[in-house]
């Protein structure tokens, strides 16, 4: 079955930087498209950014330039590359699978808390 293993959460002071990574199986990886959303405390669950099976990226509406999504088909992961991270990124990031970007099917990983705190 599909499962998406994330990692590399944690808890960092504002300005710092942290890199996460999401480990696919159970799927063929291409051509899926692969996606991280965030929920933040007391808010709607959001896009944070996806990438397409050919590397091509796209980022959410809060998007500002601090994160960086990509992905390694061959070993079948994606990362966000999260810098000069501010109190409001705090939340649990997720990765997600959808057949094709406009798929109605998604799936989820369990997620990765990110705390940024002083």
């Amino acid at each position: 079955q599909v499962q998406l293993v994330e990692s590399g959460g944690g808890l960092v002071q504002p300005g710092e930087s942290l890199r996460l990574s999401c480990e696919a199986s159970g799927f063929t990886f291409i051509p899926y498209y692969m996606a991280w959303h965030r929920q933040a405390p007391g808010k709607q669950r959001e896009k944070v950014a996806g990438v397409t099976s050919g590397g091509t990226p796209d980022y959410g509406d809060s998007w500002t330039g601090r994160f960086t999504i990509s992905r390694d088909n061959a070993k079948k992961t994606i990362t966000l590359e999260m810098n000069s991270l501010e109190f409001e990124d705090t939340g649990v990031y997720f990765c997600t699978a959808r057949p094709l970007k406009w798929s109605a099917q998604r799936y989820w990983g369990q997620g990765t808390q990110v705390t940024v705190s002083s």
